[in-house]
């Protein structure tokens, strides 16, 4: 009987040593994280180098350019398919 108890006991013990190691972190770990996580954002992205106001205006003509041209290429595409099709009908 006194060896059942006792690995009652024991396994009791182990229970409670598992509970203790497995409690949640507090909040003011999670509260420095995101305050970390924010600070390490700030820093990265100094080290980030912008375009200059040059660049930004040279890429944002290059996009309109191409944009137009693939409008062109289509409006042209259409009017061929359409042109074809009236032929067939």
């Amino acid at each position: 009987m006194k060896k059942n108890e006792q690995k009652q006991e024991i396994k009791k013990v182990k229970q409670v040593e598992k509970t203790k190691k497995v409690k949640k972190q507090p909040k003011e770990k999670k509260v420095k994280n995101k305050e970390g996580m924010l600070k390490g954002v700030k820093t990265e992205l100094k080290k980030v180098t912008w375009p200059s106001k040059k660049e930004i205006l040279k890429y944002s003509i290059a996009t309109l350019i191409f944009c137009i041209v693939l409008m062109v290429f289509f409006q042209l595409l259409d009017l061929g398919l359409s042109v074809i099709k009236g032929v067939f009908n």
